[in-house]
């Protein structure tokens, strides 16, 4: 068989096994692997770290996409120095992901435009790019389509899909005066992900006024209840993180 034979054949079958990276590269390793005299095994090993590495690019890039993720909020982009040391302790510990593997929730509170949201969903990218999975809702959203779920006899289903995520974000838990049938679908979600898989939440409110989310004393304790039991909560007690970054942007623009 020709060589050219050989190389249609051997393309065919890396395709055919969805190696389109060693498809790729693999003449041009071999070239370089002749040049240096590399051992047929080495030479193996190259190729299979250019394919995992490639798929692991693109495996991150769809969950960023999945995610719904607001990409601009990174740690680059948030200002830690405002933080006080122990919370920034807390996030450092965050990072390593292992709270997710404990199915801890992360809860996030503080006046409105203190970084909630931004630090919450900063972590998230961090984590994805470790390979996590993280789905990011505003609230509001999040119940609109639990409840159109549960008027199509689709709610189970959709629960059980959003398993397929290692967290899921709820942002802005506060802000939303909920009917009685949408705490329903909210508290069904956080019972269901309990000791399953982790919540990250962001609130205006504290937990001593999370009856005007909940309605009633005993629905509000047992949210409560399921969301504190394995947690880190993060006090973002700060002044307005948009406020003071609007302030310094009025000061670099006197100084022009």
């Amino acid at each position: 068989m020709s060589q050219t034979n050989n190389m249609t054949e051997l393309d065919s079958g890396l395709k055919k096994l969805y190696l389109a990276t060693i498809k790729d590269c693999y003449s041009d390793e071999a070239d370089l692997a002749r040049q240096e005299a590399l051992s047929y095994e080495l030479y193996l090993q190259e190729l299979v770290i250019r394919e995992c590495e490639e798929r692991s690019r693109k495996r991150i890039t769809r969950y960023l996409r999945e995610s719904k993720l607001p990409l601009e909020k990174t740690l680059n982009s948030f200002d830690r120095s405002l933080l006080p040391s122990r919370i920034n302790g807390m996030v450092n510990a965050l990072l390593d992901g292992s709270f997710l593997e404990r199915c801890e929730n992360i809860l996030a509170f503080g006046n409105p435009g203190t970084g909630k949201t931004h630090l919450l969903c900063a972590i998230a990218q961090e984590l994805i790019h470790k390979d996590k999975r993280i789905f990011f809702t505003p609230c509001s959203m999040l119940v609109q389509n639990l409840l159109v779920a549960k008027r199509e006899l689709e709610l189970p289903k959709t629960l059980k899909k959003l398993l397929k995520y290692d967290a899921i974000i709820i942002d802005d838990i506060g802000y939303v005066q909920q009917s009685r049938e949408e705490v329903e679908v909210l508290f069904t979600l956080l019972a269901y992900f309990y000791e399953r898989r982790s919540v990250m939440i962001t609130s205006n409110l504290p937990f001593s006024k999370w009856e005007k989310i909940f309605k009633d004393p005993m629905t509000t304790a047992a949210a409560i209840d399921r969301l504190v039991h394995h947690s880190v909560i993060l006090e973002v007690n700060l002044d307005s993180y948009r406020l003071q970054k609007a302030k310094r942007r009025g000061r670099e623009k006197e100084t022009i």
